[in-house]
């Protein structure tokens, strides 16, 4: 086998493939159900030059370290470790920052969620100032402390949406769900529970909610023909051609926020 390379027996596929995974850099070697398994091995082993080219095109990590920026809900917003501080992470404005610092000697808690702080956010802004998520403890769990922080942001948001299409539509919505899948940003089932990925919270905010509406519309039809996207179209504000257009360009990039690496 070649080290880092998955390799999959395909029953459809006619010759061997090499494909890496834009989302997580994976590499899989794609091996048609009769081929022999050590030749296909042998033609991948000789890929090596086009991987590492296939690779260095990848986004780059973003890793959840004091000092990065990370778009949140349509603002770019900074990470602040805060020595000695609180390590509750706190939404706050540039301006406020010092005082947020200063928590372990008894300065009142900033509000911790972003519409709570201020509902313009819900919205695009062209406001210039910074915005920073801020955290004390050790340095050494800063990250996950930060990406606890924006999964549960990324709940209480998408749910927001949800509850707003799903009105608009006339249905219900059984459970709002978020997790980390690499194919897809929303499901719907059967039963009335709508799945996203929590990294919708990273993407431009009509993006985000072109995925919602896109969902809730499968609580009326559970496929894509023609009464789904006059559904689709009715009840999202925007253009869902420019939402899909972004997702298919810069989708894969949101995957590598808390990752240092493109290795794989």
């Amino acid at each position: 086998m070649i080290d880092g390379v998955e390799v999959v027996r395909h029953p459809r596929a006619r010759v061997a493939r090499l494909s890496v995974d834009p989302a997580t850099g994976r590499v899989r070697l794609t091996v048609p159900k009769r081929m022999a398994l050590a030749k296909a091995v042998a033609w991948a082993g000789e890929k090596a030059e086009w991987i590492a080219a296939q690779r260095a095109k990848l986004p780059q990590g973003r890793p959840f370290v004091d000092g990065a920026v990370v778009p949140v809900a349509d603002r770019a917003v900074r990470l602040v470790w805060v020595e000695g501080g609180s390590r509750t992470v706190r939404f706050v404005p540039a301006a406020d920052r010092a005082p947020a610092q200063a928590g372990a000697q008894g300065q009142a808690e900033q509000p911790s969620a972003i519409g709570a702080l201020n509902p313009r956010l819900r919205g695009n802004t062209a406001e210039d100032d910074e915005w920073a998520l801020t955290c004390g403890g050790p340095i050494e769990q800063f990250p996950a402390r930060i990406e606890r922080w924006l999964k549960r942001e990324a709940l209480r948001l998408l749910t927001e949406d949800t509850a707003h299409y799903a009105a608009k539509a006339g249905v219900t919505v059984a459970q709002v769900a978020v997790g980390d899948p690499k194919a897809r940003w929303g499901s719907c089932s059967s039963s009335g529970t709508i799945r996203y990925s929590w990294r919708l919270l990273l993407a431009p905010g009509h993006v985000r909610r072109a995925t919602v509406a896109h969902e809730v519309a499968h609580r009326v039809h559970m496929h894509h023909g023609p009464t789904f996207h006059a559904l689709f179209a009715t009840l999202f504000e925007g253009d869902p051609d420019a939402a899909r257009r972004w997702l298919r360009a810069e989708g894969a990039a949101l995957h590598w926020f808390g990752r240092g690496s493109s290795s794989g």
